[in-house]
């Protein structure tokens, strides 16, 4: 029985796991599609190159074109990463009628439809599974396991590295930069970590889930980006106090009109709050349907093992439509039109956090800076800073309009009794 043939770019951490799966699982594998499958060549970098698993020396190739053009391989599996010249290579596959596993979030939040739509047009399969969470299965979830349902809100912590380091500030009281080091030190967090703790790879991720979710086209730059760089003690130790948690929570959220928003920020979740108890490098995702209700994805973000056996399952996918003969039907374009909120549109909950001159009227000239926009409080601390002509006044508002809190902050910055607004954060509560 002739068996399916892989090509396989790149042997990081990911590709590694892959190479471990499809040898080690050989016979779950026969037994799902009713045929062999082998990775005929691995592109790698550097051939002498020591690795934590034994293959054969003519397997590995410097040269994409070994895999690309080879017409006895029917797979490309895409682990190395980039966007501009991956982009090329999968589109090369692609035009060359080779179906791809990736999974290269980047890639897939820039130049997603794009790829989509070529592999349609040559029959291709085209599957992406690994670029979100991980392990957890929530692209399939939605396009297979929620087809029929209307998504009306997906809501979760989608990047490992920033929920390790604000478990270890909150948990441990370490401070940014010691729960950034540990996380490097233990593979967590990359060297130069900016892409995680500035929140843009959460923010790839959620407007893939979006697109997915709410079946229109959601680019990265529709997404409100803010990453926990200026995430204080402070902040975290006043947060407690008012009962809540801080987490980087990606949101994407549909009214009834079809109108969306999207956007990566740390939030303050109740501490009994499912998301809020999601620890360590740990992921999950809420996803609400009006049919389904709640639904909650949870597991391992990254890791070898976890990452590659969300890419062998997107190549399980493949194999048994290669066996059926439907190989590039299962790709749907979007249904809607994009129709992003308005900052009138987004209303919800906020933490501020001010310093101001400890003068009488000074409290209540805030509460009225705050009426003129027709926002109130649902929690409210003014605290004096020992030694100092100065307090501390931390608050959490009820439900409003963004634009109305923009407008009150610029009035506070303008306000000559205010010294500093430290920070301020959204506030979520349900799902609903």
């Amino acid at each position: 029985m002739k068996p399916i043939s892989i090509g396989l770019l790149g042997l990081g951490t990911v590709g590694t796991g892959v190479v471990k799966i499809i040898s080690n699982h050989q016979d779950k594998l026969m037994h799902q599609v009713g045929c062999p499958v082998e990775i005929k060549k691995i592109l790698v970098k550097d051939l002498v190159k020591e690795r934590d698993v034994t293959i054969p020396s003519d397997m590995l190739t410097i040269s994409s074109d070994d895999i690309i053009y080879d017409p006895e391989i029917d797979v490309v599996i895409e682990v190395i990463g980039g966007v501009e010249e991956t982009r090329k290579l999968l589109l090369q596959a692609l035009n060359n009628k080779k179906h791809v596993v990736t999974a290269n979030k980047d890639l897939m939040a820039v130049y997603g439809p794009e790829l989509l739509s070529v592999a349609s047009r040559n029959g291709c399969d085209l599957f992406y599974e690994a670029s979100v969470a991980g392990g957890i299965p929530i692209l399939r979830g939605l396009t297979d396991g929620l087809a029929s349902d209307r998504i009306t809100k997906m809501m979760g912590i989608v990047n490992g590295t920033t929920n390790y380091i604000l478990t270890k500030m909150c948990k441990e009281k370490l401070s940014y930069t010691e729960a950034l080091k540990r996380a490097q030190e233990l593979g967590f967090a990359e060297s130069d970590p900016t892409a995680d703790v500035g929140g843009l790879d959460a923010a790839r991720k959620m407007a893939i889930l979006a697109t997915l979710g709410f079946s229109m086209t959601i680019d990265l730059d529709d997404v409100k980006v803010l990453g926990i760089t200026e995430v204080s003690d402070e902040d975290l130790a006043f947060s407690q106090k008012l009962g809540y948690t801080v987490k980087l929570i990606g949101l994407a959220q549909r009214c009834k009109e079809d109108k969306v928003e999207v956007s990566v920020e740390p939030t303050l979740l109740p501490i009994d709050h499912p998301l809020a108890m999601v620890n360590d490098e740990y992921n999950a995702v809420y996803v609400y349907g009006e049919a389904v209700g709640e639904t909650m994805f949870y597991g391992p973000g990254a890791g070898s093992l976890p990452t590659a056996t969300a890419v062998v399952s997107d190549l399980v996918a493949v194999m048994k439509n290669m066996r059926l003969g439907v190989n590039g039907s299962s790709a749907v374009l979007p249904q809607f039109e994009k129709r992003l909120k308005t900052a009138e549109e987004i209303c919800g909950k906020h933490f501020l956090r001010l310093r101001v001159k400890d003068e009488v009227g000074v409290f209540a000239q805030i509460t009225s800076i705050f009426a003129e926009d027709g926002i109130s409080f649902e929690k409210i601390m003014q605290l004096p800073i020992k030694g100092e002509q100065a307090s501390e006044i931390v608050l959490i508002s009820h439900d409003a309009p963004l634009a109305n809190f923009e407008r009150v902050l610029k009035k506070l910055r303008t306000y000559d009794k205010v010294e500093e607004i430290k920070s301020t954060y959204k506030v979520e509560g349900g799902l609903v």
